[in-house]
């Protein structure tokens, strides 16, 4: 993969924040966190460059991105960080301003026919069976028409931290996807499993708030 597009965008939009959280959540002291993320940049380009180009229709790149980011932040660290600070660093460091309208935006756009289809058309894709970095999954309408599931069977961030000796970092990951939820203001983010955590699959699921429990 290619550092220029989203990669470059991606550094150049949270390096910022994710050296500042170095300091207020993990504990470093300034010149340690510059240190970090001097060190962090290039193993996050070396990681990046080992990774295929994802389909145009693929919709996953940027998931694979983020981390390839949080890795080499991880990898870049004097100690290694528990589940449960790398759970709020990645939190904090990821949910900036700009990252908290692109949620508000997306869930706009939540449940709508466009959304709709374009959950089945991922579905149909099965990116994972060309791309181990990529996701297959699955997808589920609730009958009572509350929301909707992705149940994702094969997932790119527990190949690739899997590889990099990061696997039981992964739930740090996974944990932000009830905040870009909540942030988005449309939909209750539920789920019952992940692969990570030795489920058969990690469910994703989407509930309507304003459709009454």
């Amino acid at each position: 993969m290619k550092y220029s597009g989203m990669p470059f965008g991606m550094w150049v939009l949270f390096q910022k924040s994710f050296r500042q959280n170095l300091i207020t959540v993990l504990g470093y002291d300034a010149p340690t966190a510059k240190q970090i993320t001097a060190s962090a940049k290039p193993k996050y380009k070396s990681i990046i460059a080992k990774l295929p180009e994802f389909e145009p229709e693929d919709r996953f790149l940027m998931n694979i991105v983020n981390c390839a980011m949080l890795s080499a932040f991880c990898l870049s660290m004097p100690e290694r960080p528990t589940v449960e600070k790398l759970t709020e660093y990645y939190g904090k460091s990821m949910m900036t301003g700009a990252m908290r309208w692109f949620c508000r935006q997306s869930g706009k756009k939540k449940f709508t026919p466009k959304d709709i289809q374009g959950m089945k058309d991922t579905a149909k894709l099965r990116a994972a069976d060309r791309n181990p970095y990529s996701w297959n999954m699955e997808f589920y309408e609730y009958e009572d028409g509350s929301g909707y599931e992705a149940r994702f069977t094969t997932c790119g961030i527990c190949t690739l931290m899997k590889e990099l000796g990061l696997y039981d970092l992964v739930p740090a990951m996974c944990r932000l996807d009830y905040t870009m939820s909540e942030a988005g203001g449309a939909s209750e983010f539920v789920r019952e499993q992940t692969l990570a955590s030795g489920g058969a699959y990690c469910d994703c699921g989407y509930k309507k708030l304003e459709v009454t429990q």
